[in-house]
């Protein structure tokens, strides 16, 4: 049953519930994620928070559906985290309820505005943890724009904008050597955690790729 519908300038937002009652989004008809299996979401956040002595400040890419945010909410130690997300309607759904709401905690802050900016205007040396979850992964893009997010130059500003001993963490629904590649090049090694998963009765491997500053 779809619950909503939105058409940006990168093209078409679907919010859908399935019979059985799973949430799902979909960009341009491509499967994007759902609350059903969302362990790889929770060790975007897992991880990059083992990584890090003092999580004062972490910045996501990519709102989705609430569920990275939501793992990062849970560990007290947690200051503020910033989330962007391109979608002004994907925020929209959750401030009214259609989602489930993360945006209602004092800790949370949203711009609407693509990753690579919000990045590249934030301050040197000044957040521990950059999370990015924009789409599938470099292999399978929602927005063809987003390649760039995958290469070694924005991951490069990335790493300007992580203090001392910062993680950078990366989403992916398929392995990538060439993300793998990207990020060791710039932070001089790549950590790389596959996650199965459960994905409508198939059996999938979702990977997780970490820098650390």
């Amino acid at each position: 049953m779809e619950l909503a519908r939105a058409v940006s300038a990168r093209g078409e937002l679907v919010l859908r519930r399935r019979d059985g009652g799973a949430l799902e989004l979909r960009v341009n008809g491509v499967f994007v994620m759902d609350d059903q299996e969302t362990s790889s979401e929770e060790l975007l956040a897992s991880a990059a928070l083992a990584a890090v002595r003092h999580p004062d400040r972490v910045v996501v890419g990519g709102l989705g559906l609430g569920y990275t945010v939501r793992a990062l909410l849970a560990d007290a130690r947690l200051g503020q985290v910033l989330v962007a997300e391109i979608e002004p309607e994907l925020v929209g759904w959750m401030r009214s309820g259609l989602v489930p709401s993360v945006l209602d905690d004092s800790r949370v802050g949203v711009v609407v505005g693509d990753v690579r900016a919000v990045v590249a205007d934030l301050v040197d040396a000044s957040v521990d943890a950059i999370l990015l979850d924009v789409d599938n992964g470099p292999d399978f893009l929602v927005y063809n724009e987003n390649s760039a997010i995958y290469t070694s130059g924005f991951l490069a500003v990335c790493r300007a904008k992580l203090r001392t001993g910062g993680v950078l963490t990366v989403w992916s629904s398929s392995s990538s050597p060439a993300l793998e590649t990207a990020v060791t090049s710039v932070f001089g090694d790549c950590e790389v955690k596959p996650v199965p998963v459960a994905l409508q009765n198939r059996a999938e491997t979702y990977y997780v790729y970490q820098g650390g500053a």
